[in-house]
């Protein structure tokens, strides 16, 4: 955080110091009871409704607790602490925020869409790196409450930031863009996910649509132009530029030829009616897609394609984003345990059929959270599009995951089908399935701590 003196903030708020010192610099902000209090020198939101700790703020000092409270008892607070009063808190904690934000002219992207949000995110962080300092939100942590603590980690030295946005209900997104006034939005892609707080597929398209209004005036979205649920996107009172990538002809951003090559992705980037050759770590159309909006948001931040396209190379891709390791008896495992959702099931499913090719492919599949009243509805399409597949065996793990069993065996798959109920029944059951003509698939929610543990026990 850029320090601010204590007596500016009173003057940006318009405050009242009821005690305490006023000669010193915020040089961190929380709201009280919400974030972590670890720092010296931190400014504290505190509600009307809130019991302060006075020692342990105290204790952490100097402090300088803002706060609605109308009566505050001067006697209990401690001497390395200055209390501010103000008229409304919430009024003050977004003035303050606004105040911060805009004392930096930096680009600010911020990341929506069901799939790839952290992995868009970590390649524009890491085309940038070379020469830029970039503050970007952690692994994906992206919480809306952790919003407030990540503009905060902006500081001189910044030079651009990046932030993936959460969204487990309506209001998430836009709440987020309040806070970080991205000039660059990107939408990776909308598929079903969270239709617990969106109530169904629309309320959800209208939930990842709150980015495009969250947008700083002048600033640019960056949209799939492959993805169907984005062509339903609300986009005409968008006053910004829109760059579009994938691999429809008209996109911006185009990416053909795609094959698979050693460790990732070969493709052709088409850009401006130029031709470069490219290449993305980690296996997938998918993470072409990735790239392509990755590369669209660093060009439009001033970097070079060339320099860009050669730091791409270097990226290294997440942990348990399709990770390939030797398992037991010779079998490859394929670890995916990082997200569930339909739309990253049906990527992992296409990357099988092409490097699965004359191999015994298991799969073992877990639960999806989060469907809502549309959990069956989904679960049984997964089902569906296993059974279009030569597959050797699907085992699923879970009591939602049976509905995909069910499915799969009601559309005539000729795998070899296991249902459990829980991770902790299988012990060693399946080892039988595994030998060195296996490709092993295992997907499941990063929730699941047992299905995390499973796929690293079938590991070499």
């Amino acid at each position: 955080m850029k320090p601010i003196a204590v007596n500016d903030i009173r003057k940006i708020l318009k405050g009242k110091i009821i005690t305490g010192p006023v000669d010193w610099n915020v040089e961190d902000a929380i709201y009280y009871n919400r974030h972590d209090y670890t720092r010296r020198n931190s400014l504290l939101f505190a509600s009307r409704g809130e019991a302060i700790n006075w020692m342990e703020i105290d204790r952490k000092g100097p402090s300088l607790v803002i706060t609605d409270k109308s009566s505050i008892n001067v006697k209990d607070v401690l001497p390395n602490t200055t209390v501010m009063q103000v008229t409304s808190l919430v009024q003050s904690y977004w003035k303050f925020i606004d105040y911060y934000r805009n004392q930096f002219r930096l680009p600010v992207v911020t990341i929506t869409g069901t799939c790839g949000k952290t992995t868009t995110k970590d390649m524009i962080k890491h085309m940038l790196s070379e020469k830029w300092n970039v503050h970007a939100s952690v692994s994906s942590q992206n919480e809306p409450r952790r919003s407030f603590p990540y503009l905060m980690g902006i500081d001189e030295q910044t030079d651009a930031a990046v932030f993936e946005h959460g969204l487990g209900n309506s209001g998430n997104i836009k709440h987020q863009c309040m806070i970080y006034q991205p000039t660059i939005g990107i939408i990776t892609n909308i598929g079903v996910h969270h239709l617990d707080g969106c109530v169904n597929l629309e309320g959800y398209i209208k939930a990842k649509e709150e980015i495009i209004g969250g947008i700083k005036d002048g600033g640019t979205l960056i949209l799939n132009a492959d993805d169907q649920n984005s062509k339903k996107l609300r986009i005409h009172r968008f006053k910004g530029k829109i760059i579009y990538f994938g691999m429809d002809e008209k996109s911006d951003f185009r990416a053909s030829r795609i094959t698979y090559g050693e460790g990732g992705m070969d493709f052709m980037l088409h850009v401006d009616r130029l031709e470069y050759n490219a290449f993305v770590p980690g296996y997938g159309e998918h993470q072409v897609s990735n790239a392509l909006a990755a590369l669209a948001a660093v060009r439009e931040m001033g970097m070079d394609l060339k320099a860009a396209l050669s730091r791409l190379k270097t990226y290294k891709n997440m942990s348990r984003h399709l990770e390939f390791s030797s398992g037991k008896n010779g079998c490859t495992i394929i670890d995916d345990t990082w997200t569930n959702n339909p739309t990253s099931v049906e990527a992992a499913l296409k990357v099988l059929d092409s490097i699965g090719k004359g191999k015994k492919v298991i799969l073992i599949l877990g639960d999806i959270n989060r469907l809502g009243n549309f959990e069956k509805k989904y679960h049984r399409e997964i089902g569906s599009m296993v059974a279009e597949r030569n597959i050797h065996a699907l085992i699923t793990i879970g009591i939602k995951a049976e509905e995909i069993a069910r499915q799969a065996m009601r559309d005539g798959s000729s795998a070899n089908i296991r249902i459990f109920k829980d991770v902790s029944e299988i012990g060693n059951r399946l080892d039988h399935l595994f030998d060195d003509q296996s490709i092993v698939l295992i997907k499941g929610p990063m929730s699941s701590r047992g299905m995390i543990e499973f796929a690293e026990s079938l590991k070499r």
